[in-house]
C-alpha cells in the first residue's frame, strides 16, 4: 500500500511520470495476485471462459510467470469474446500487462498487432 500511495501521489505531482505510472501497474499486478493459489485460479479459468475475473487473473499468473505470450493470446481471444464493458474491462487491463512488459518487447507488438485485428 505504501509503494502504491508513494506511485499514486508522484503521478499527481507530475502525471506524465512514466517511471511512476509503470511502478503503479507493477505494484497492482502484485497485488491481484498476492496469496492466489494458481492452482485455483487456473482450473476456474478453465471451467468457465466467460468468468473474466479468473481469465484476468490467469494472464496476471503467466506474466508474473514468464509466460508472457500465453497471458497475451488468452487476453486477446477474450478481448474477441466479449462486447461492452466487459471487452474494455479485458482491453484495459491487457494495456496495463502491455507496459509492465515493455513496449519495446517483441511479444508487446506482436500482441497489440493482435488486439488490433480483434477490436475491428
Amino acid at each position: 500500500p505504501a509503494a502504491a500511495a508513494a506511485y499514486e501521489q508522484a503521478l499527481v505531482d507530475d502525471p506524465a511520470d512514466e517511471d511512476a505510472r509503470l511502478g503503479l501497474a507493477q505494484v497492482h499486478l502484485l497485488s491481484r495476485t498476492e496469496g492466489l493459489d494458481p492452482a485455483v485460479v487456473r482450473a476456474a479459468a478453465a471451467a468457465d471462459r466467460g468468468d473474466l475475473t479468473a481469465q484476468l487473473l490467469v494472464a496476471d499468473l503467466d506474466v508474473l510467470g514468464g509466460h508472457v505470450e500465453d497471458a497475451f493470446a488468452r487476453l486477446v481471444d477474450a478481448v474477441r469474446a466479449t462486447t461492452g464493458e466487459d471487452r474494455e474491462r479485458v482491453r484495459t487491463h491487457l494495456l496495463e500487462l502491455f507496459d509492465i512488459v515493455g513496449a519495446g518487447d517483441e511479444r508487446v507488438a506482436k500482441a497489440r498487432r493482435a488486439l488490433m485485428s480483434a477490436l475491428f
